[in-house]
């Protein structure tokens, strides 16, 4: 397994991150157990959580489950010191939490106490700020976005005043290194300056939407983590599940993210099932599984930290640790280039 390292810090994470967004909703905790088991033997060493997620679906009482059915395994496998475990404060926009309110200087180590304590642990490796307070154009937003009403004096003083939260919460030893989620060029060119002038620590991720259907990191963000060593977590490079076929033909397997969110977050067109299908053909046209095509993509981009894959159940992470270590060559990079001119920005 590929090893990258975590910004700028001393920490290694495999190329290949285990994401557990489906775990106590989709997947049960034995079946979870299972694959966290499956994925360290593999040599997969960073898992990610969040204190919640925004889709999947949104719900109070399944809010930080996730987080508990990592850190019940971590502690009953004692495997606590051989994983980095990742995890997110929530933005703003989700009553549940905090009554929606915005990241703050307040909230950060309050949200912290509770993730500790659903983790069963007393630090964690990667603490990531889910969306920034002023808005995001991911998760489909790119189409309508609109900055021109943002209070930039407003947004760069709490930046700095989170920083200096997260600054203290890593003299404390309660995080090791401080990531970005959903966030832009310039919002994470601001938290570099801010850390550079003194007010915490330095970014050392960055958690976008990435795969061969969503591209939209390879133009100023890919620059910028190549000229800064802020390494690429990319979430959905799946496009859930659109690049593995499954849906071909207006199929929705049982237990499929289809089956629960019927609109795929936004994926779910037209256009998307035309490209998805050209990618698959790309990849029986060369004799490889469309799920090893497509994360080995993403995993050989020169900007990628570590690819964050999903798997409902613990037969799918097997297919997935099968193709690990798969490696395209210049004929299949060739074809994908070609699909992505044909199918840019397909949702």
């Amino acid at each position: 397994m590929k090893m990258n390292p975590v910004g700028r810090t001393d920490m290694m994470m495999s190329d290949l991150c285990l994401g557990t967004m489906t775990y106590g909703t989709q997947t049960d905790p034995q079946d979870a157990f299972a694959q966290m088991d499956m994925a360290l033997d593999a040599g997969i060493n960073i898992f990610d959580t969040a204190e919640m997620y925004p889709v999947n679906p949104i719900s109070a009482q399944t809010q930080g489950r996730s987080e508990e059915i990592v850190g019940a395994w971590a502690k009953d496998r004692g495997t606590r010191d051989r994983v980095l475990i990742a995890t997110k404060h929530a933005g703003n926009g989700i009553k549940h939490i905090r009554d929606g309110a915005d990241i703050t200087a307040q909230s950060v180590p309050d949200a912290i106490d509770t993730s500790l304590a659903r983790l069963q642990t007393d630090y964690i490796d990667l603490y990531q700020l889910h969306w920034p307070n002023r808005g995001s154009y991911m998760f489909r937003q790119n189409w309508t976005y609109d900055p021109s009403k943002q209070d930039r004096a407003k947004t760069l003083d709490n930046m700095a005043q989170v920083l200096e939260a997260l600054q203290k919460e890593v003299d404390r030893g309660r995080i090791r290194a401080f990531g970005l989620s959903n966030e832009s060029a310039w919002g994470t060119d601001q938290w570099l300056h801010l850390a550079q002038a003194g007010h915490g620590p330095r970014v050392a991720t960055i958690q976008n939407e990435y795969s061969l259907m969503c591209r939209l990191y390879d133009t100023d963000l890919a620059e910028l983590s190549v000229n800064e060593d802020v390494g690429l977590l990319a979430f959905s490079p799946l496009a859930t599940g659109l690049l593995t076929g499954k849906y071909a033909d207006g199929a929705v397997p049982e237990g499929s993210r289809k089956s629960v969110s019927s609109g795929l977050g936004g994926r779910d067109t037209a256009r998307a099932h035309d490209a998805a299908g050209a990618y698959v053909a790309i990849a029986q046209k060369h004799g490889l599984d469309p799920v090893h095509m497509a994360l080995a993509f993403c995993q050989a981009r020169p900007f990628m930290g570590s690819v964050i894959f999903g798997a409902t159940t613990a037969d799918q992470l097997a297919r997935i640790i099968d193709g690990k270590d798969v490696e395209l060559s210049q004929e299949v990079q060739r074809d994908i280039n070609r699909a992505h001119q044909a199918h840019p920005m397909p949702y």
